[in-house]
């Protein structure tokens, strides 16, 4: 099996206002494909658009009874989760790792 089979969303690389669409109606396609596991590790550009994405695609999968899993999401884009405080809407799995060791 290629990687581009295991991970439908290696092609994003940005999840910004200016591509929320397009990134939106990939992952939509990608759910409606099977695909339950999307791997963000390419993604390199994000703004606050990137969080409703995200949560549109969560919306969808839940829609179409499965479960969603966001991988490999770069620092920016967890910053914006924790921002937003929807880290465990967007992925579980980031809400279930350990508070960020900045305690000064």
């Amino acid at each position: 099996m290629s990687e581009a089979a295991d991970n439908p969303m290696q092609s994003l690389s940005a999840m910004t206002v200016d591509n929320a669409t397009a990134a939106l109606e990939h992952g939509l396609a990608a759910i409606r494909a099977g695909h339950t596991v999307f791997d963000l590790r390419n993604v390199v550009s994000v703004d606050s658009a990137a969080v409703s994405v995200m949560l549109a695609w969560q919306r969808a999968a839940a829609a179409a009874g499965v479960a969603l899993r966001l991988e490999h999401l770069p620092p920016s884009l967890r910053s914006l989760t924790k921002l937003y405080g929807v880290c465990s809407l967007v992925s579980p799995a980031l809400a279930d790792s350990p508070a960020d060791l900045h305690h000064h």
